[in-house]
């Protein structure tokens, strides 16, 4: 069995406190002596001495991984998955490694948006025929800045001794605080802070900044959403309000798995409507595909997307979900007062 070089150490030093504390009167020097080597030992760096260096491959195969026909990452030799505790008892620099290898395979999968998907990595503003939102990166993580603290002696009477003894006592305090803090939070080295981006501060804001901004100043007489989840909220938000730019440009609407609620979220009459004609949302569901499935909710209808596991339902429902923007469209083209007109004695009907 593994033991660290901390317990080797602080495991005597508990015994030999216990030891002092049952003599007399007399151990208090030796106590308070020990206590003073205790404050000089700098556990943070004690705990990193058998730590191997934070050095990383910054290649995957430098960390003797990759992805396989099935898109899984596979350790070249033993084809085992990925393993967090590569190092036992070490779960600092486990951690660290981990999010190296995340930051190979972020820049992996961009690639591979680019090369298989013939899509382009561009800063804002986007001027291409498709737009992927990141409505999840609302905040920035950034090092909170240190805020000096006024030393209590400025503004003290006593003693300079006494000061300067106080004022040593707070540092230890502090400095053996920051140690347990770390020893409880070993990834976190730093005290962080997040700075919200401006204007996108939440996936709702966010869709409505890139409509505002890209959108609707774009050349595109028929627009198309397909919104999975929290994104089908974020539709429906940016529905209520910009009502009438949403409904003057897009042409349909695919929710995959939406956690839109048209009462919580208070949507009107004519949103509702408007959603009944031109959403559909494909849920999870073991039912075959497009199969209706009952709702209580009246706004879009609800089909089964094919499968019951919410992260697939968007790649599941695929198929259909391009052919209702191509009938969608088509229908647009070719005759859409019609479409109003049926859209029109559909709701009477359902008044009724």
């Amino acid at each position: 069995m593994s033991v660290s070089l901390s317990s080797l150490i602080l495991l005597p030093i508990w015994i030999s406190m216990a030891q002092i504390q049952q003599g007399g009167p007399d151990e208090k020097e030796k106590t308070t002596a020990l206590k003073d080597l205790l404050s000089r030992i700098d556990l943070d760096e004690l705990m990193k001495k058998d730590e191997p260096p934070l050095d990383f491959p910054d290649t995957l195969e430098g960390f003797e991984y990759a992805f396989n026909e099935k898109g899984q990452l596979r350790h070249i030799k033993t084809g085992e998955p990925f393993v967090f505790n590569y190092r036992e008892d070490l779960h600092r620099w486990n951690q660290k490694r981990y999010e190296a290898l995340g930051e190979i395979i972020t820049k992996y999968v961009y690639e591979l948006l680019e090369k298989d998907c013939n899509l382009k990595k561009i800063s804002i503003p986007e001027g291409y025929g498709v737009i992927v939102l990141n409505p999840n990166e609302n905040y920035i993580e950034v090092e909170k800045p240190k805020i000096p603290v006024q030393s209590s002696s400025d503004s003290s009477d006593e003693p300079a001794e006494k000061r300067e003894r106080k004022d040593k006592v707070s540092k230890e305090t502090k400095k053996r605080r920051d140690f347990y803090e770390k020893y409880r939070n070993p990834q976190r080295e730093k005290e962080m802070m997040q700075l919200y981006i401006r204007e996108n501060g939440s996936p709702e804001e966010h869709a409505v900044y890139v409509w505002d901004h890209f959108i609707a100043q774009s050349a595109a007489e028929k627009v198309f959403f397909v919104a999975h989840s929290y994104g089908g909220l974020a539709f429906v938000e940016l529905m209520i309000q910009r009502e009438a730019d949403v409904k003057s440009k897009v042409t349909a609407v695919a929710l995959t798995d939406s956690v839109h609620n048209v009462w919580h979220q208070e949507a009107g009459k004519t949103i509702r409507e408007w959603m009944r004609e031109n959403c559909c949302n494909w849920v999870s569901s073991s039912e075959p595909l497009d199969t209706s499935v009952e709702s209580m909710l009246p706004d879009c209808p609800r089909v089964s997307a094919g499968t019951d596991r919410h992260e697939l339902t968007s790649w599941k429902s695929f198929p259909s979900i391009f052919k209702f923007f191509t009938e969608a469209s088509e229908a647009k083209n070719s005759s859409p007062k019609p479409a109003l007109t049926r859209r029109s004695h559909r709701i009477k009907h359902e008044e009724l």
